[in-house]
């Protein structure tokens, strides 16, 4: 019983601040409503059990990835001042991609749901096994997009480097 309430006290935690980092006109509110997110995911790994996983996302996410975020904000933009509201054709816009890549990602979803599990249910996964699934590069192991993940956040830094350089 209390398992279920912590678990709807950090549902309704993630829900809120999900959509308070989404419409926040302030960019350091934003990012502040975020690392609540992400400190209520590591509330959720730590009401599943997987100690390991809850300390790499307080450490990694809710300390490294928030630090870089608000580095990048505080080169790029004055945080004090508030966003200008976009023009109605661009939320349509914004809109209809967002509800496009929804419906591509439950494609996707619902497509390799039944192989993963199919995978998962053969035998006992080791942490060696799940390892190697992770940075290998066969079939469903996730070696490239970790290393597109880190292409990408790389080409952010030099982005707004070269953004704060221009000021």
């Amino acid at each position: 019983m209390a398992q279920q309430i912590i678990f709807f006290v950090l549902a309704a935690i993630v829900i809120i601040f999900s959509i308070l980092a989404v419409t926040s006109k302030q960019i350091i509110r934003s990012a502040t409503y975020l690392l609540f997110v992400l400190l209520a995911t590591a509330g959720f790994y730590l009401l599943l059990g997987y100690n390991y996983l809850f300390a790499v996302q307080i450490a990694v996410y809710a300390g490294g990835v928030m630090v870089l975020f608000i580095f990048a904000i505080l080169l790029t933009n004055r945080p004090g001042e508030s966003l200008k509201t976009e023009l109605p054709v661009r939320r349509i816009a914004a809109g209809l991609t967002a509800i496009a890549g929804l419906a591509f990602c439950a494609h996707i979803i619902y497509y390799n749901v039944k192989k993963v599990s199919d995978l998962v249910a053969q035998a006992d996964i080791t942490p060696q096994q799940l390892g190697h699934t992770m940075m290998g590069t066969d079939k469903y192991q996730y070696l490239l997009p970790f290393e597109t993940i880190s292409i990408l956040l790389l080409a952010c830094i030099v982005g707004a480097i070269m953004i704060a350089r221009k000021r």
